[in-house]
């Protein structure tokens, strides 16, 4: 400040020295960037001032914190600056720059219309740790133009508020890790507690409301791997994008999966990272892709995007959203251990009592068949003979009903005994809470013997959807399940008592389903229970029956 008055300076280095203690009063980084253009506002005394924050990047503006134009004149201008023109060279070459005139620099590319008039020009940009965090713009002093003692005061006032700024993203950092560590070990808790489908929708609503985004979807690979489903959606046009289906290949997630590491996308631009599918549902811009990683590789994905226009994600959030889903998904991991050791005592219980009813009961009936058939050929013709003979047919009929129940309890499907029923029973009971009683459940015929993991994968997934949109939409009393298989075919019936099919606003979901019957050279239909009551879904395909 040097050729300045005494008094002059003094009060100067006075209105400095408030402005510095007013900037780091406060922790909000909000807050403090709006302090920062106040202070400089009235310490340089300028009429119009602003902050502008760069891209992670550094190459353009990503946010613009204005001072002196309202907001109502502010809607008037239109889209705020994204740094072109004279911003922009100080975004390029962050040193200060002091204009006179401002419309007279070569590199200004003037205003839109409703702007108001400014001539005056002084911004100096803001360092954080040796980045550039900002830059600050003033304009229109009150009295002249700005002069080299503004540019230093100005320079002086940046550090203060690089200093400000970084105290508070510290804080804003510790204060979201915080947040992300409490709810991690709250929803570990429901994961532990929860069905499988409502403890994938608490992550997503967590993940959701904690990086402050605008839709997040669960993504999971098809039994075959070559197709990609979203079984929770959370946010915008979550209805549309909860169900669909859509090919793995050129993904982001695809290479999520395949690496394990998590990608950051800022926006469009990054097409050539991968394809993400939500943005041919919403405008989405900046997104986050992160593995659900299991014991051996990743089980699924979590896609959280923001609109286009919203701030993109930082290296922080990126870091703190994986070790959230790291934790969540070994949660679901022990979940699905205590639910498989849960299984597997059933099946040892069922498996002993297939053994007692095959050693013991049937041996039991057999024999007092056999002693019955020796007093009936006593008998000759007498009618106590035929009742005899009666009872002897009973007793078989009474043989193969226990030999059906014993082939039912012995589940053979997969190399922990996990049968089709068992599976399908599960399902059944994750989605039962949504529907009005539990639904009545029959299978018929070699269930077992013929459903391959594969094929499994294809029933289970029209069972859930089926079931899901029974409970959305139909307001039924009765479901009924039916899986029966003959020589041939394989049939899934799925009906209910509801308020009909009516008009299908969304039919990914159900296309899904037919291309999965379609695949394998079967066939999907739905159709009234009854004229005007309920539905019936019957997804039919081809199987062999050996021997």
């Amino acid at each position: 400040m040097e050729g300045s008055a005494g008094p002059e300076a003094g009060e100067r280095l006075r209105g400095l020295l408030r402005a510095s203690q007013e900037i780091v009063g406060d922790l909000a980084l909000e807050v403090v960037l709006r302090r920062i253009v106040e202070a400089a506002c009235e310490l340089l005394q300028a009429r119009y001032g602003a902050l502008g924050v760069l891209d992670p990047e550094g190459l353009a503006l990503e946010q613009f914190i204005h001072v002196g134009i309202d907001e109502p004149e502010a809607r008037r201008i239109g889209d705020l600056p994204a740094g072109k023109g004279v911003l922009g060279a100080l975004i390029h070459d962050p040193r200060p720059i002091r204009l006179e005139e401002l419309g007279d620099d070569t590199r200004s590319v003037g205003f839109p219309e409703h702007h108001p008039p400014m001539h005056s020009f002084l911004g100096v940009p803001i360092s954080v740790r040796g980045e550039v965090f900002g830059n600050l713009y003033l304009t229109e002093r009150r009295t002249g133009s700005f002069t080299e003692e503004d540019v230093e005061l100005a320079r002086a006032l940046a550090a203060t508020a690089a200093v400000a700024i970084e105290n508070a993203r510290l804080f804003d950092d510790a204060r979201r890790r915080q947040e992300w560590l409490a709810a991690s070990t709250s929803t570990t808790v429901l994961i532990l507690s929860s069905p499988a489908e409502e403890a994938l929708a608490v992550v997503a609503e967590t993940v959701h409301r904690l990086a402050e985004a605008d839709a997040v979807t669960v993504v999971l690979p098809t039994a075959d791997g070559r197709r990609l489903s979203v079984p929770i959606a959370v946010g915008l046009e979550a209805d549309l994008l909860m169900g669909s289906s859509y090919e793995i290949e050129g993904t982001i997630t695809e290479r999520v999966l395949r690496t394990g590491e998590p990608e950051l996308v800022s926006g469009a631009e990054d097409a050539e990272k991968g394809r993400v599918f939500l943005r041919g549902f919403i405008p989405a811009g900046p997104v986050m892709v992160l593995p659900l990683s299991g014991r051996d590789d990743a089980r699924g994905t979590l896609v959280v995007a923001r609109l286009a226009d919203r701030p993109r994600f930082r290296a922080a959030d990126l870091e703190t959203a994986t070790t959230f889903a790291n934790h969540a998904a070994l949660a679901l991991e022990l979940a699905d251990a205590r639910r498989a050791a849960q299984r597997m005592a059933i099946f040892e219980e069922r498996d002993r009592i297939a053994r007692d009813l095959h050693d013991h009961v049937i041996q039991q009936l057999f024999a007092a068949g056999m002693s019955l058939q020796g007093i009936g050929l006593g008998l000759g013709d007498r009618p106590a003979a035929r009742r005899v003979d009666q009872v002897v047919d009973s007793l078989d009929t009474a043989i193969k009903q226990i030999r059906a129940s014993i082939f039912q309890l012995r589940d053979h499907l997969g190399p922990q005994g996990l049968g089709i029923r068992a599976a399908v029973l599960e399902v059944v009971s994750d989605v039962a809470a949504g529907l009005p009683s539990e639904p009545v459940v029959r299978f018929s015929g070699p269930v077992d013997t013929v459903v391959d993991a594969a094929l499994a994968g294809d029933v289970l997934a029209v069972v859930r959807e089926a079931l899901t949109n029974i409970s959305r939409h139909a307001d039924a009393h009765e479901v009924e399940v039916g899986l029966t298989v003959t020589s041939t075919l394989l049939e899934l019936r799925v009906a209910d008592d509801g308020r009909g099919i009516g008009t299908v606003t969304r039919r990914s979901g159900l296309d899904n389903l037919r291309q999965r019957a379609e695949r394998r050279g079967g066939t999907f239909v739905v159709e009234e229970l009854r004229p005007g009551v309920g539905t019936v879904v019957r997804w039919q395909v081809p199987v062999e029956v050996s021997g």
